[in-house]
């Protein structure tokens, strides 16, 4: 059984029903319906146009519930518009089908949920464990999103800049269960770019393709967190680095810098590195202030003080930090590293222990504890001692 191949044709099957007068919800009921028929019939009887069988099938259970639903005569008409079988059409709508599930009229946590169903053809358990949340529970969601956009008709282009949020959004999820949500947003983002011609497109996928290759490293064997500086570097994915820099590349030589090619282009400058130490911090803080120009946005703000920590020296970045809010995401993590390479090991144990408690997930929160930990050890041993030699 292919699954990446039912995976890969279901927006496709999903666009030629929509394009029939299926509506969305309803259309993507009978796709699902027609996927555990594949799985059940293909194994042992596998179709020479797998496309073709699965819309024969489709329409056929749209047919069957619009039956149930609709007066005898409006059923028989119906009936009667059946195609006869044989290749589908070859146009695809899969663009439109991203544009659906990422309608702004949706919460960001049901845009994803739906693209993942729709466009990647998973099925409501492996979402529901991907996220680690009830099946019932996720259900609902896409239930209640499939109704949202259920009377949606594209009369003008999509938001682009919507659909790579909710990609990158499920890209970030990472993995759990038996579905790598990253791997997923890859293909997707992947399947995307070969449907539109867009540079934050291949922006984004530069991107996703950078931090992808880094990922074995970011991990002990006891699963605990592994800083980017402390990484085992020859375990990072070589082929997905040079891949991810020609992407970014060429996306860069068109000229119209967006926000995702400029956060590829931080990563490609961590990955360039062959050690932490060679790392070219000045030209990140420059990416920083093209992302702040683009962006404003203050989580970029407290990374660009990072950045300046390490080119400039920590007591620059503090000064840069001391100009955004101390109630961001992370701000207190930030704070305890830049004091501790300042050497002021006594307020960054007490930030790192605040951050601990304001961590986002459990594997965050443990590192912080450890880094907490490691420093009232130190300064336990120098007797207290605080200060430049910390």
């Amino acid at each position: 059984m292919d699954e990446a191949l039912l995976r890969a044709l279901t927006p496709r099957v999903l666009a030629i029903l929509g394009r029939r007068g299926a509506g969305f919800a309803a259309a993507e009921d009978a796709v699902q319906d027609a996927l555990v028929e594949a799985v059940r019939v293909w194994p042992d009887d596998p179709p020479r146009d797998p496309q073709g069988w699965l819309v024969t099938v489709a329409w056929r259970r749209f047919l069957d519930a619009t039956r149930a639903d609709t007066a005898r005569r409006r059923r028989e008409d119906r009936a009667e518009e059946e195609p006869p079988p044989g290749p589908a059409p070859s146009v695809d709508d899969t663009l439109q089908l991203y544009f659906l599930c990422a309608h702004p009229s949706l919460t960001p946590a049901s845009a994803v949920a739906l693209t993942l169903r729709a466009v990647g053809g998973l099925t409501t358990r492996q979402i529901a464990q991907a996220y680690v949340v009830p099946e019932a529970t996720m259900a609902q969601r896409i239930s209640r999103a499939k109704r949202t956009v259920s009377g949606v008709r594209f009369d003008r282009p999509g938001d682009v800049s919507t659909v790579l949020r909710v990609l990158y959004l499920a890209f970030n999820e990472g993995y759990s269960g038996d579905v790598d949500l990253a791997a997923e947003a890859i293909r997707l983002t992947r399947q995307l770019a070969a449907v539109i011609d867009h540079p934050e497109v291949a922006g984004l996928l530069s991107l996703m393709l950078l931090h992808h290759a880094r990922r074995a490293a970011r991990t002990a064997p006891d699963g605990s967190l592994v800083p980017l500086a402390e990484q085992d570097r020859s375990r990072w994915d070589t082929g997905l680095i040079a891949e991810g820099v020609g992407i970014l590349q060429a996306a860069l030589a068109r000229d119209r810098l967006g926000e995702f090619q400029a956060q590829a282009a931080v990563a490609a400058l961590h990955a360039d590195a062959p050690r932490a130490e060679e790392t070219d911090w000045t030209q990140i803080v420059e990416w920083y202030d093209e992302l702040v120009r683009l962006t404003g946005s203050p989580v970029v703000r407290l990374n660009r003080a990072v950045a300046v920590g390490e080119a400039d020296g920590p007591r620059a970045g503090l000064a840069e930090l001391a100009r955004l809010d101390d109630s961001l995401p992370r701000y207190a993590a930030v704070a305890a590293y830049l004091h501790e390479r300042d050497g002021d090991a006594g307020t960054a144990a007490a930030l790192y222990a605040e951050a601990a408690l304001k961590a986002s997930n459990l594997a965050e929160r443990d590192h912080l504890t450890r880094q907490a930990a490691r420093l009232n050890t130190r300064g336990g041993r120098r007797s207290g001692v605080e200060g430049g030699d910390a």
